[in-house]
């Protein structure tokens, strides 16, 4: 089966970065996306990012989009979220998730790890 490690949240001042890694296994680079959502206390879960690992195309939400990079690497076995200029409406939960191409919906999922981002 596909499994999906998130990893790399923590505290950071506004303003300041951190950069995210999902580390997946057990997958075929050709077949699979693997995209970045977060949810914040008390409000559903967005979106963020998606990069699909065959040709690296990527995908930002409007709210990330200029701050946050999705990058793949050589090996294509991890996704990284470089998080820039973070501000308080960061704060969250953040979960790497993948999909199959052509599946309706991420069928795997990875542990969360929280960001928090101090005003």
């Amino acid at each position: 089966d596909v499994q999906l490690q998130a990893s790399g949240g923590g505290l950071v001042q506004s303003g300041g970065s951190l950069r995210l890694s999902c580390a997946a296994s057990e997958f075929s680079v050709d077949d699979y996306a693997i995209a970045w959502f977060r949810q914040a206390p008390g409000k559903e879960r967005e979106g963020v990012s998606r990069i699909n690992l065959k040709d690296g195309n990527s995908h930002y939400a409007v709210s990330v989009k200029g701050r946050f990079t999705i990058s793949l690497d050589d090996a294509k076995t991890t996704v990284y979220l470089q998080m820039d200029r973070l501000s308080p409406e960061d704060t969250a939960v953040y979960y790497c998730a993948g999909q199959r191409i052509g599946a309706s919906g991420y069928g795997y999922w990875g542990e969360g790890t929280l960001v928090t981002v101090s005003s």
